[in-house]
Formats: structure tokens, C-alpha cells, sequence
């Protein structure tokens, strides 16, 4: 099968300098979940036919192209003039002897089911149509019927009043027998109100064939509306995200809102999973059985194991988390930090590129960058590991059973032996022995005869 996506369009009404097609919805351009549907159905031929916005849109397709599957041909249409015009520019690539598929890259929620029983409607050799039945289709092309048998599509500024009252349209996706497509294609006129070609004048010229022209259905009305707004695309947005959430409604999680939820990537649940409001997830996040992650939490390309708690306002990225681990609230998690089990990371505690291991506790005011800590560790509260000379990285290492006290800075490199006490306020700068107390600070003074300076009134 050819799949031809057209993508194309200005998206005036977007009021953007981004293509429309390039637009997010769920954190991935418009155009790539239609792509991604498309690959879906395993096309031979795939082709993208692009025109405004230069070349951002070939670009994206060229970072899209998966190894093992048919690579994404694009193809210019310039100037734009019509839906028909832009199918043509896309001919010469398609495979005569394998039915057309038509999509659009600003309509992003088609499902892969609705698109096979609009390729089986269509068999090899016939035109089949995606339609559906809308109670106010104002602006929406029609399908005009004759004894049940579709013969042609008017749009509504060439429809009479008559043909306005229809209320099934005309979605734009279509299959057709590609050796007859490109006929039709060849003769299309723009003598129309809009001077375009328009792709749905090939309905009237396969049944003056004898091509016998078929519809098919979508599950759900929105799985063929388009986006030309910031309004619709919002509307798409939360029509998708309420979607996914019914699906992880339907797997056994427990959503206390599923309204207040974004998923901008894939989110892999275990059993007995509870997320609260306002959390997003991004890139492949994975929730293991017995989860539970707090309110507004923002989760990037991490994994956390069974029983841990993510407790509210805390950002995780390119992170592990251990079983029975607790994290929060407002703790922060980066690229590289892989927590053992039970491992406790409290409020305004940053972990960075760092091994920590089972039943250590930073639950506090901390930073620990570049660092390998062992088991049963306490870091105290206001902690830093100095890692960065303003040019090189270095690691720091804390042995188990260490305990860090209160408002110290271990500056890298450095050892913190097994069973090692550093006293509160220590600057660290060398090594400290295993099981015995390192302090490092300036003696108190007191200064008798010192006064605070006044303020002069003036």
C-alpha cells in the first residue's frame, strides 16, 4: 500500500511561524502522529507532500525515518493549489499495482483500526471514503448519495441549499486503485469557487468509470477533526490525553483526576498504580506494581521500581528509582541518578549522575552530583559535593554506614570511609578514615569588647 500525508498547509489561524503540522500534541508534532498511524499499517510506500514552512517539515521526516521500515519520501508542492494539485506531486512515487492512502498531517487522532476497515472497504479496486455524520457540518464537504450509492462530493461553497442540509461529510481520507487515481488526477479542473484542484472530484470521475465507490466509518467523531486553530488543538489535546487515560483507567491504575493528566510519551503502568493530579509524563516512563506518585510531579524517561512513593512537586529525569524508595516533595532528580532500595530523598534534594545505595537518606537541602554512595548512609541537611572546578568534573565517594553531618562540602575527589563520621560544618578536602570522626572547622571565638555597628538617624 502508498500512504501519501499531505502537510503542506500555512495554518494562518495557528498565528505562528511554525508550520501547523509541526505543532505538539502530546509532545510530538501533529505530523508524526499521523506518520507513526501510518507505519502502523506497514505502507511500502510512504510519501509526505510539504509547501510552507521551508525546510523544517523535511527535516522533522528525515529525523522520523525508522531503520527496518519504508522510508518516508517527501515531495514539494509549490505553489499550493488544492488538495488535488498536492496529490499529484506525490504521483511519480507511488506504486501503480498497490492501492492510495490519503491522510492529512493536521488530523492527528485517526486510528490505525478505523484506517484498516477504510483499506479492507476498498479492497483493490475501488475508491472507499472516510465519512461520518455531523450534526452541524457547516464549511465540510458532502456526500452527495443517489439510491444509497455515493456519486460525488460537493463542498459547501459549490453545495446547494439543498446539499448543505446533508449531513454526512467528507473526512478526506480516502484509498484508492492508484493506476486510476493518477487518471483522474490528470484530468481534474479548477473551475470551482476556490480556483483549486480538489482531490474530491476524482468520487464523480470513478463512477463515470464504473469504479464503484464505498464508505467507511471512524469509532469516534474526533478521530477526524482537524486542527487549523490554537482553539481546536487544545480541544484535540485534552480529546487525547482523556483517551489515554481511559486506556490506563481500563489497565487498573487509579487517576484521582484523569482530566488532570499529560501524557507526552508512552507511560507503562504495573498493578495497584496511583497517580494524582497535574502530573506529566514524558519520553518512556515506567511505573512498576504498587506506585504511587503524588500531585503535579513532572516524570522525563525514568523508571521507578515497585512500592516507592513520589511524593508531590518533584522532577525526575533519566532517573532510576529503587523499590520502597520516597522521594519528595520538591526533590529533584537528573540524568544519571540510580537510587537502590528504600532509599530516601527529601524536600530541595538534587541528585545528579549518582549511584546511592539501599536505606541511605538524604532528606534535606542537598546536592549530590558525580558521587557513589554506599548503604545505611545519612547525608545531613545543607550537604554539597563540590564536583566542579569550573572546568572538570570529579567524583566523590561515601563508603557505607557513613554519616554526613549537617552543612558540609566534600570536595571532589574524595572518600568518605566505611563507618565515617564527618562533624557538622566540615569542609572536606581530604580523604576521611573509615570509622572514626573528621571535623574540619574554624574555632569559636567570642569577642567581648565587639559591638554591632548603628544606624545613624538621619
Amino acid at each position: 500500500m502508498n500512504v501519501v500525508i499531505l502537510a503542506a498547509g500555512m495554518g494562518k489561524r495557528m498565528q505562528s511561524a511554525l508550520p501547523k503540522v509541526l505543532h505538539p500534541l502530546a509532545g510530538k508534532p501533529l505530523l508524526q502522529h499521523v506518520i507513526d498511524t501510518a507505519r502502523e499499517l506497514a505502507p511500502s510506500k510512504l510519501c509526505v507532500i510539504y509547501g510552507h514552512g521551508g525546510a523544517a517539515v523535511p527535516e522533522m521526516v528525515k529525523l522520523h525515518n525508522a531503520s527496518g521500515q519504508a522510508p518516508i519520501d517527501t515531495a514539494l508542492q509549490e505553489p499550493q493549489l488544492g488538495t488535488g494539485h498536492a496529490v499529484m506531486q506525490a504521483a511519480p512515487q507511488l506504486d501503480d499495482n498497490t492501492p492510495t492512502l490519503i491522510l492529512y498531517g493536521d488530523v492527528p487522532l485517526t486510528s490505525a483500526a478505523t484506517l484498516r476497515r477504510l483499506v479492507e472497504a476498498a479492497g483493490s479496486d475501488q475508491l472507499a471514503i472516510l465519512t461520518v455524520e455531523q450534526a452541524k457540518p457547516f464549511g465540510l464537504g458532502r456526500i452527495v448519495r443517489e439510491n444509497g450509492a455515493i456519486v460525488r462530493i460537493v463542498e459547501e461553497k459549490d453545495a446547494t441549499e439543498a446539499e448543505r442540509a446533508i449531513c454526512e461529510i467528507n473526512s478526506g481520507i480516502i484509498v484508492a486503485p492508484t493506476r486510476q487515481m493518477k487518471q483522474w488526477l490528470a484530468s481534474l479542473s479548477n473551475n470551482n469557487a476556490q480556483g483549486e484542484y480538489y482531490l474530491t472530484d476524482i468520487v464523480a470521475k470513478a463512477v463515470a468509470d464504473g469504479v464503484a465507490v464505498v464508505s467507511a466509518q471512524p469509532s469516534a467523531e474526533w478521530e477526524v477533526a482537524g486542527v487549523n486553530s490554537k482553539v481546536q488543538l487544545a480541544e484535540l489535546e485534552r480529546r487525547h490525553q482523556l483517551n489515554v487515560a481511559h486506556a490506563l483507567l481500563e489497565q487498573g491504575v487509579t487517576l484521582m483526576d484523569p482530566a488532570r493528566l499529560d501524557i507526552r510519551g508512552e507511560l507503562i503502568c504495573g498493578r495497584d498504580v496511583t497517580i494524582d493530579v497535574g502530573c506529566v509524563f514524558e519520553g518512556r516512563v515506567e511505573l512498576a506494581d504498587g506506585v504511587s506518585v503524588g500531585a503535579h510531579n513532572v516524570i522525563v524517561n525514568a523508571r521507578i521500581a515497585a512500592g516507592a512513593q513520589i511524593k508531590p512537586f518533584c522532577h525526575i529525569e533519566g532517573a532510576v528509582v529503587g523499590p520502597k524508595s520516597m522521594i519528595g516533595p520538591y526533590a529533584r532528580l537528573r540524568p544519571g541518578a540510580e537510587l537502590a532500595e528504600d532509599v530516601h530523598i527529601g524536600n530541595f534534594v538534587e541528585v545528579k549522575n549518582s549511584t546511592i545505595a539501599a536505606h541511605s537518606k538524604a532528606n534535606h537541602l542537598s546536592y549530590v552530583g558525580d558521587s557513589t554512595v554506599g548503604s545505611r548512609v545519612n547525608i545531613g541537611a545543607g550537604t554539597i559535593t563540590c564536583n566542579y572546578d569550573g572546568v572538570n568534573k570529579y567524583r566523590t565517594v561515601i563508603e557505607d554506614d557513613a554519616f554526613i553531618g549537617s552543612d558540609s562540602q566534600l570536595v571532589a575527589p574524595v572518600t568518605v570511609g566505611k563507618g565515617a563520621t564527618l562533624g557538622a560544618g566540615t569542609t572536606l578536602t581530604k580523604d576521611a578514615p573509615a570509622g572514626k570522626l573528621t571535623v574540619s572547622r574554624a574555632r569559636q571565638v567570642t569577642i567581648d569588647s565587639w559591638q554591632r555597628p548603628v544606624k545613624v538617624k538621619k
